[in-house]
């Protein structure tokens, strides 16, 4: 367990990080000198799709169905292996037309309808509400899980603990979301901040799964054949286990 002071701190320090690596990303598109225009970089940035709350639904859901957690995947993979034929389009229509939203997308279909143009955005946000909440949810309680209070300064921000992780994102997206107003704007900073924090995501993914299968078990033979075991003997009160499958 750690002190509220001290998680914040961390945060505070991987966004400085994170911050300084976007700013030099933008500064070297000012010198005409891309870093983001690299595919290593826009795959990595692809990940945006796996948010705070889709680790505990992926890791839940894997725990209790198997394999079948990979069909919450199965719509960005299909994106993915079509990206030839619609996402090329997508690019051309967002080019012509000045896109930067799907209600712009929506509204551009329908000779750029200003009604229809605000319907979509009012659905659009009532729709996302849910799911930031989500988000959210999952931080804080995660922040809950490791930490444990004893000075009054930790205290105090264990009890605000939401207001202060929600101001700092807020001000991290202004910085490089949407400070400028030019439409036709790549936001490469905001791209190379994604793109760093889901290397980070990924190493220690990795580095759980190392550590799960090779320190908590004994490899992947211990984890099926215990799994196997468990699944074929009762429980309780005579009754069966659950019964997930892995293929």
């Amino acid at each position: 367990m750690f002190e509220s002071l001290t998680v914040i701190a961390v945060f505070c320090l991987y966004m400085g990080l994170v911050f300084l690596l976007a700013l030099w990303a933008e500064r070297r598109l000012a010198a005409g000198k891309s870093v983001v225009n690299n595919p290593i970089v826009y795959a990595l940035s692809l990940s945006v799709y796996c948010t705070t709350w889709t680790y505990y639904g992926s890791v839940g859901y894997a725990a209790t169905s198997g394999m079948l957690f990979l069909t919450i995947y199965l719509g960005p993979t299909m994106v993915v292996v079509f990206w030839w034929t619609l996402l090329r389009k997508l690019v051309r229509l967002k080019t012509n037309h000045h896109i930067t939203s799907i209600a712009d997308f929506i509204s551009a279909r329908y000779e750029k309808s200003i009604p229809l143009a605000a319907l979509a955005t009012v659905i659009a946000l009532v729709g996302t509400m849910p799911y930031i909440a989500l988000q959210l949810k999952a931080v804080f309680s995660t922040f809950d899980m490791i930490t444990h209070d004893t000075g009054v300064a930790s205290a105090w921000i264990g009890s605000h603990v939401g207001p202060i992780v929600l101001a700092l994102m807020v001000v991290f997206t202004i910085i490089f979301g949407v400070r400028r107003l030019d439409p036709t704007e790549r936001h490469e900073g905001m791209v190379m901040a994604v793109a760093a924090e889901s290397l980070v995501k990924l190493v220690l993914f990795l580095a759980a799964g190392v550590f799960v299968v090779y320190f908590l078990y004994d490899g992947f033979g211990d984890i099926f054949s215990r799994y196997q075991a468990y699944t074929r003997t009762p429980v309780g009160m005579g009754q069966q286990p659950q019964t997930a499958s892995f293929i």
